[in-house]
């Protein structure tokens, strides 16, 4: 993330991809969302996923995974650059998250961001508000994750 000053709105930010595991959505799911089909091949089998379908928040906490760690390689090129890193401060929530399409064991997603708004805090003139949507897409292009999320990024005008 840059400083709220620079960052622009309609920015696409290429977060990378992931395969899902079976044995890793099974020990998420054991450990947070343990539902039949989240823990069983065949329970999945038997929905109309038609197979091992990961937790949703499990693809939700990819997407934050893939967004912290591309946040953090482009504050190690600032520096590496001898420039300033903005601080990034929490989220403080999301909206609008859409599981729009069963992501199944062995499935490759690929995940961006979008700047979609952004402003000044109301109580915080050190912070600016960045809202972002996280997308990702299956390796035939369909849509399958969205959530607009929001973060406090630090101000140079502050």
């Amino acid at each position: 993330m840059l400083f709220f000053e620079d960052i622009e709105i309609g920015e696409v930010t290429r977060l990378g991809s992931h395969t899902f595991d079976a044995e890793e959505m099974i020990a998420f799911a054991r450990a947070f969302d343990p539902q039949p089909f989240h823990l069983d091949a065949a329970a999945g089998a038997a929905t109309h996923f038609g197979g091992l379908a990961a937790s949703g928040w499990y693809t939700a906490a990819i997407a934050a995974r893939l967004r912290a760690q591309a946040q953090t390689r482009l504050h190690e090129t600032l520096r590496r650059q001898g420039k300033r890193v903005p601080r990034v401060g929490p989220s403080p929530g999301f909206k609008d998250l859409k599981w729009l399409r069963p992501v199944l064991a062995g499935d490759t997603l690929t995940f961006q961001s979008e700047i979609v708004a952004k402003k000044p805090s109301a109580n915080r003139p050190e912070w600016g508000l960045v809202f972002t949507r996280e997308s990702a897409t299956d390796t035939q292009g369909r849509p399958t994750f969205e959530v607009t999320n929001c973060m406090f990024v630090e101000r140079l005008e502050a």
